[in-house]
């Protein structure tokens, strides 16, 4: 029966691939990036991110001692582990490879469940926190075969890390990659080891302050997150009694999918509304396929309405039409899969430019498959239902009537089609009204001033601390790169800090006390910071509004001195005097000695919030990494290889890695606002295409019904442009009344995306206006094709029409 129709099955099966494949596409970034997030580990339901908060709420990392009290006093976890990410040179120091690593907890394997396919993990003998005890690695499948060919005797082998020498003990299975979703780590190395390979002294491991790993946390079998958090809940809060530097801190469990480290942080909003859009692109489909099964079961009603009147049973027909939408599912399904397969890189692509080891890969699963077979079936019994309810009401006597000898089908099937029309032209309004108001709300979060100048802004980083060079030789290399930068023809000015200002990730913080100021009960006082060499405010061109700037003098031997920003004056030091105010962080005082104008530091939409500067030469340490900024006279991306050349000439062991012009660097914050209207900008489109098809072969299939009426109208006089209007007008009060429900559907819908808005309202109303309009001129146009073709239709031709 489908091959006798090849032109109605081949666009049936079209748009079901186009949904299908839409969804498939869509959940396979989720259960990558949501719902399998950590591939390769056992059990991966039991694991659970373990996270610190502040008293306001404000997430914060683990410190190694907050870890280890946990390690040992919590009962209803069968393991905590801790990491943190870290860069990593490999090999000899004239020519390292830049590799990412992990520096973990000794039972960091125990916990994920991970044994190596090579060699072993770490044993229980070597969980221990004696700094410096044990100088091992696990390397990553990927490492083992490309950087040393696969070697079948790689266990045993010393490696030269940070310059360091280290004995592979293993190598992981190639499925993982680590327990950062989606990032692919190379090196695992314990945590104790972190003070001998980052250069720092070994204070770190017991100190509160120092907040940089991350928590991942196995429940014993049969322990719920609820139960587990309340455990942790008290714990935390009897830390924060005992020790100063917890106090204000609390500890949850949340499930991976909601941790607040790793792609899901960044991508959970914006998967959550793609998702729910292919629902509705979905729904689209459906209507669109159940509109073309009814218009081709209403020309074979004669057919039906005999076989009902010989005896055939009415369950028997429908199990017809459902047999036959099942079949057209499931080839739409299997093209759906292939264009699936071909799209789901398309994530991937829409990365910022970084120097993270991204990896979003997506490939088709057992799961992936599950899902797009149950969404075939759901697309089958959608699809089917209409024509199935109808035969399943059909009166014999009044089908063997109504079709007559032209076949035109009943009022009933006229109605439901109209309906199924209206239905999708309501949806793909809200397609694309939400597509409208992402996209709106990204381009106004575009225009938003960092208030610096990124331009002609040339952003490089490089990680000193894998040179092995201990912190005052690392002083020095920065202080010659900068002398022999500025001497370079076309270079303005040469700056340096250990955080960009804006990015994916957050930058540090301290906790801090004002001379004077009290803070109220529960107040957070961990405000974010910056170190940054002198010129870093003229380079970026952020205005110094009292005070002064650093200088090559505020170094170990003289005041300890800070900049401060307005919302810090603001905040600690209303109406009075800032310039010579004291303020304790790192454990010491330091003198306020200027005031610099706000900007933004964590993202673009961020309230003016208290940030603080201080000097490099004071405060940097061993663990902080560096960004270089260079100010061109010209195109910022002309000075790569000169500064390439200049740093391999100080020290050929330092890698530069991510050079960009930090105009590049800044849109990094934009990522998740970027794919959700990029992507959903696709699925509007997909849904105002689909729509127009659907209204299309309606009225084609109407006027061609109506043909022989046609004709006898143009007999009795009818004008073409009556014709015309007759036919466009049928469509367009489908399209008018679709478009009112559409706009009542979508302002309900767009409050779910209000938290995600910036600038516009979730009822803006240019949107929902041009919404209404693309969606109108485009079904205008869907009705003229076929009304332009019914007033050619030839009178006499069309009375003896059958």
């Amino acid at each position: 029966m489908l091959r006798k129709n090849p032109a109605f099955t081949a666009v049936a099966v079209i748009t079901l691939a186009l949904g299908v494949g839409a969804s498939t596409t869509v959940f396979s970034w989720i259960e990558g990036v949501l719902l399998r997030p950590l591939p390769g580990v056992e059990k991966p339901e039991q694991l659970a991110g373990f996270e610190n908060f502040a008293s306001n709420g404000q997430y914060v990392m683990l410190s190694y001692p907050d870890y280890r009290d946990y390690r040992d006093h919590l009962k209803l976890l069968a393991g905590l582990a801790v990491t943190q990410l870290t860069p990593l040179s490999l090999g000899q120091p004239d020519h390292p490879d830049q590799v990412w690593g992990e520096m973990v907890s000794g039972n960091y394997f125990a916990v994920l469940g991970v044994k190596p396919v090579l060699g072993r993990a770490f044993a229980p003998d070597e969980y221990g926190d004696k700094p410096g005890a044990f100088p091992l690695a696990v390397i990553s499948d990927r490492l083992w075969r490309a950087h040393f060919n696969a070697d079948p005797h790689i266990v045993g082998r010393t490696i030269r890390v940070n310059q360091h020498e280290l004995t592979v003990i293993g190598v992981a299975p190639p499925a993982f990659r680590g327990a950062v979703a989606g990032l692919a780590f190379d090196l695992w190395i314990p945590y104790i080891m972190h003070p001998q390979l980052q250069g720092v002294g070994e204070w770190m491991l017991d100190d509160r302050g120092t907040r940089q790993v991350y928590g991942i946390a196995r429940l014993k079998p049969g322990v719920t997150l609820a139960q587990a958090g309340a455990e942790i809940a008290a714990l935390a809060r009897r830390m924060s009694e005992a020790n100063d530097q917890d106090r204000g801190i609390t500890a949850r469990v949340v499930p991976l999918w909601q941790s607040h480290y790793g792609a899901q942080s960044l991508l959970l909003t914006p998967l959550e509304i793609l998702m729910a859009v292919c629902g509705v692109v979905l729904l689209i489909v459906c209507a669109n396929v159940a509109n073309l099964l009814l218009a081709r079961f209403s020309a074979r009603q004669r057919e039906f309405s005999v076989r009902l009147a010989l005896g055939a049973g009415r369950f028997r027909l429908a199990r017809q039409i459902l047999t036959e939408c099942a079949v057209l599912a499931g080839a739409g399904g299997l093209a759906g899969v292939l264009l699936a397969v071909w799209s789901s890189g398309s994530l991937q692509s829409l990365l910022p430019p970084g120097h993270l080891p991204v990896a979003l890969e997506t490939r088709l699963n057992a799961h992936i498959l599950t899902f797009t077979i149950l969404v075939c079936m759901a697309t089958a019994l959608l699809t089917g239902l209409a024509p199935a309810l109808q035969w399943a009401r059909a009166d014999v006597n009044v089908g063997l009537k109504e079709g007559g000898r032209s076949g035109t089908a009943g009022q009933e099937s006229r109605r439901l089609r109209g309906l199924l029309v209206v239905s999708e032209m309501a949806l793909a309004l809200v397609a694309l009204a939400g597509a409208g108001l992402l996209v709106r709300s990204f381009e106004a979060t575009r225009q938003v001033d960092p208030e610096f100048d990124p331009s002609h802004v040339l952003l490089t980083r490089f990680f000193i601390n894998t040179s092995g060079e201990d912190v005052e030789q690392r002083k020095e290399f920065c202080e010659r790169l900068r002398v022999k930068l500025e001497a370079t023809p076309g270079v303005k000015d040469v700056a340096y800090s250990d955080v960009e200002p804006l990015g994916i990730f957050a930058g540090w913080w301290e906790d801090v006390q004002v001379q004077g100021y009290v803070p109220a009960p529960g107040e957070n006082m961990k405000l974010y910071r910056a170190v940054v060499s002198p010129g870093y405010f003229r380079l970026m061109k952020i205005p110094l509004l009292e005070g002064r700037d650093f200088t090559e003098q505020d170094d170990l031997k003289t005041q300890l001195v800070m900049v401060v920003n307005q919302s810090f004056v603001k905040r600690f030091i209303p109406g009075g005097q800032a310039i010579g105010r004291r303020v304790r962080g790192w454990g010491e005082w330091f003198t306020v000695a200027g005031v610099v104008k706000d900007s933004k530091y964590i993202n673009l939409t961020e309230a003016p919030v208290p940030f603080f500067y201080v000097p490099f030469r004071q405060v940097y340490r061993a663990d902080m990494g560096l960004a270089l900024y260079v100010r061109a006279a010209g195109d910022p991306k002309d000075a790569i290889p000169m500064v390439r050349r200049e740093v391999r000439e100080i020290d050929p062991s330092v890698t530069v890695i991510d050079a960009m012009p930090l105009a590049e660097h800044v849109g990094e914050t934009l990522y998740a606002q970027r794919v959700a209207a990029s992507l959903l900008s696709v699925l509007g489109g997909l849904a105002l295409l689909l729509a127009a098809v659907g209204l299309y072969s309606v009225m084609a299939y109407t006027v061609a019904q109506r043909t022989h009426e046609i004709g006898i109208r143009m007999a009795l006089g009818a004008q073409r442009m009556d014709v015309l209007k007759l036919a466009v007008g049928q469509g367009l009060a489908m399209t008018v009344v679709g478009i009112a429900a559409g706009v009542v559907a979508a302002l309900a819908l767009a409050r779910l995306l209000s938290t995600f808005l910036y600038g516009i309202t979730a009822a803006d109303p240019f949107t929902f206006a041009a919404a209404s309009l693309v969606l109108a001129g485009v079904a205008l146009l869907a009705n003229y094709i076929p009304a332009r073709r019914a007033t050619k239709v030839d009178p006499m031709i069309a009375l003896r029409y059958e």
